[in-house]
């Protein structure tokens, strides 16, 4: 039986068009779309159980996007020819994805739910990040799962002055601006991007260009929605409620949580007071109590945590008071080092209340650059940083399971932040790791800190320093309190998480959740205004530390020097199956990379030994060493013969040639020895290849005075015979 296929299409206003069909592929799914824009198709499926399991509080929502490198004609590299973990653009996607789907679920809803994406067709011309969000919306739309609200997600970018929405990859390279935004019809849910340190309305203003195109696309999965046919939505057992167990719990806890609240105390006093007050409402209820009721327990965290979450909130809504006793434009105490750690290349310390990140700086050659191949891009990063945050930071001891998708996305997030400080003829591969030490609240935004101090501390001449901060958001719907720089308490308790990176002249990178719907502009641009005053003055704790980088790498840090040979010589630098590089590394200590670009070899030179650099470069120039017809060179003596002496050029050691002894002087010689010995240096003329014997000829003689000639000399034809020379036998 022929499916019956039902389609929209979504007009981009420049020629381009997005099409999102149902009802062909993977019917078995609770819902099912294929997106497509150019040859670029993306499936994405949502499947959810129809019950929850018993004692789960949240929803269990997976969130998972895939690239298959079928999609692309290419083969997985590595031994296993079969797609395995995902990389870290498809982490770092999921994520998009992710955070701005799970708000828009009911609060009550617990079943298992997983939203699978994958890359079935790659079209070079449209990046298929973009379209994830519209195919997990799509895929929801047409489901019959509940779910509050349709998104879509777009990317934004400005070029020439002009924004466009989901630009080519090539396009991308020239825009001063990459953001991913996130948004239902009337609300903005999700930013996150890079930008060329531009304005906070510019800013803005292209967040709403890109939540208009988001619009569009909305409507056209309920246009989906409604040809497809609607589905009831199913019903679902929600949580229990219990009205008098939440007023009994509110009334015993909400003051004692407002007064700790105002009281000033450092995160662990703090969750010790609050888990006493919790603790007491608990023993509101008698042990039958709990006996006859097994969701009592349950209930009462829960009401519990709604409790002090109110509490809290209202103190700062009424009395402008946070939790550790901040206003909510004051920056908590922040101190820095940087030359920490001895033998790495560059070191810092940031310490912001009790956030503290230890970041490293590594330098190398090309040969250390991350590889991406993904078959959306191949490439390679000469500029990457890695998160690491062990559970020690928050105090925790937890199972270590490899890197974390939240990892991933708080390094990216730093790296985006710093990268287009890094000035491009930079020479140096150059790796940041950042640990996290302690955490209460924006650790990549310590990352960020950290890792602008590392840099210069390393001698890499950063084109300005960068800082970062973390903004929230307090709401009732009617008033409303910014808040600079937010704890972990403040952020979990909070209506937005805002993080925002720049320089003194602008905004580098951002990173955006909104976890309530209608977010006013207004106060997204005074949140911004505000994070660049809170910005400007952590910027200015780390150029007290230090305020311009290193002018040079350190001592154990090793130094690179790059020259350009001729493509043609790359071949005898490398030698008969790497000889000669292989035994330059070992003699000089260095390490020798070798790019060919342009038909040009690009010759990477690393070592902590200005001796052993000296002695590449000298080898190098006497590889490409190329005398010029009629020009004059020193030469040193290094080998005597009966017909001449074997000369070495002092500025190209290795390249010799042979003096002919008719080229030693204007007077007949018998003997090399009369006029040259082993050792001398002096001048001779180059005269380019003989054409009798095909070798390179030189002369002494050439570049002395020739003597007048004497009148009485007999004739040549009286001489006698010449007498018979060695290298004139047969």
């Amino acid at each position: 039986m022929i499916p019956k296929v039902t389609q929209e299409t979504i007009d981009l206003g420049d020629g381009r068009t997005i099409t999102i069909e149902t009802g062909k592929l993977a019917k078995q799914a609770d819902g099912s779309v294929v997106v497509r824009c150019g040859d670029t198709m993306l499936l994405a499926t949502a499947v959810s159980a129809r019950t929850s399991n018993p004692g789960v509080d949240f929803l269990p929502l997976t969130v998972d996007y895939r690239e298959k490198f079928a999609a692309a004609g290419r083969f997985p590299g590595g031994f296993f020819k079969r797609e395995a973990r995902p990389s870290d653009s498809e982490v770092l996607t999921m994520r998009l994805v992710d955070r701005v789907l799970r708000p828009l679920f009911p609060d009550d809803y617990h079943a298992e739910t997983q939203v699978m994406i994958q890359l079935m067709s790659h079209d070079e011309e449209v990046m298929p990040d973009a379209l994830a969000g519209l195919a997990a919306s799509a895929a929801l739309a047409v489901s019959d799962i509940p779910f509050y609200n349709l998104i879509s997600e777009v990317r934004v970018a400005r070029i020439d002055g002009k924004f466009v929405i989901n630009p080519s990859r090539a396009d991308l390279e020239r825009s001063d601006i990459d953001m991913m935004i996130g948004a239902s019809m009337d609300s903005v849910a999700m930013v996150e991007g890079e930008m060329k340190e531009i304005s906070e309305h510019e800013m803005v203003e292209a967040i709403k260009f890109a939540h208009e195109a988001i619009k569009v696309q909305i409507q056209a999965q309920l246009r989906l929605q409604e040809a497809f046919g609607k589905k009831e939505i199913r019903t679902y057992e929600g949580e229990k409620e219990d009205e008098a167990v939440y007023k009994k719990v509110k009334a015993a806890g909400y003051d004692k949580c407002y007064a700790i609240a105002q009281e000033a105390s450092g995160k662990s006093e703090r969750g010790e007071k609050f888990a006493m007050v919790k603790a007491e409402c608990q023993a509101l209820f008698t042990e039958e109590e709990y006996i006859e009721n097994p969701d009592l327990a349950g209930l009462v965290s829960k009401y519990f945590y709604k409790t002090n979450k109110e509490a809290v909130r209202n103190v700062i809504l009424e009395k402008g008071i946070r939790l550790d006793g901040r206003k909510t434009t004051e920056i908590r105490p922040i101190w820095c080092e940087t030359d920490y750690l001895p033998r790495v290349h560059g070191s810092s310390l940031f310490t912001r209340g009790e956030t503290q990140a230890l970041a490293t700086v590594t330098l190398g050659t090309s040969r250390e650059a991350n590889q991406i191949d993904s078959p959306s891009e191949q490439g390679e990063e000469k500029f990457y940083l890695h998160y690491n945050f062990p559970p020690f930071s928050t105090g925790e001891a937890k199972p270590l399971r490899g890197t974390s998708r939240r990892e991933v996305g708080h390094g990216n997030l730093a790296q985006r932040a710093l990268k287009n400080m890094i000035p491009a003829d930079c020479p140096y591969t150059i790796r940041i790791v950042s640990e996290v030490l302690e955490s209460n609240g924006s650790s990549s935004m310590a990352t960020v800190c950290a890792g602008t101090m590392a840099l210069m501390d390393a001698g890499v001449q950063m084109i300005k320093p960068v800082s970062g901060i973390a903004m929230g958001l307090i709401t009732d719907g009617q008033k409303f309190a910014v808040l600079s720089d937010i704890l972990g308490d403040e952020d979990h308790l909070g209506d937005m998480d805002f993080k925002v990176t720049g320089t003194k002249d602008g905004i580098t990178a951002c990173q955006m959740d909104i976890k309530i719907d209608g977010l006013r502009y207004d106060i997204m641009e005074q949140s911004l205004n505000q994070a660049r005053e809170g910005r400007l003055h952590i910027l200015g704790k780390l150029t007290e530390t230090i305020a311009t980088p290193r002018a040079d790498v350190k001592a154990y840090a090793p130094k690179i020097i790059t020259r350009t040979i001729p493509g043609n010589y790359i071949g005898a630098l490398i030698g008969p199956g790497g000889k000669v590089i292989q035994e330059l590394q070992k003699a000089t200590g260095c390490t020798i990379v070798i790019n060919e670009v342009d038909e040009q070899g690009v010759v990477e030179i690393l070592g902590t030994n200005p001796d052993g650099i000296a002695a590449v470069l000298a080898k190098i120039d006497s590889i490409i060493f190329k005398p010029q017809v009629g020009e004059a060179y020193e030469v040193k003596v290094i080998k005597m013969l009966d017909f001449g002496a074997v000369v070495e050029y002092t500025e190209a050691p290795g390249n010799e040639v042979l003096l002919h002894v008719s080229e030693l002087a204007w007077e007949r010689t018998e003997n090399v020895s009369d006029v040259v010995n082993m050792g001398d240096v002096f001048q001779v003329k180059y005269l380019g290849v003989d054409p009798k014997t095909r070798k390179e000829k030189v002369s002494r003689k050439a570049l002395l005075p020739r003597p007048p000639r004497d009148e009485n000399a007999p004739a040549r034809e009286d001489r006698g015979p010449r007498p018979e020379r060695r290298d004139d036998r047969k």
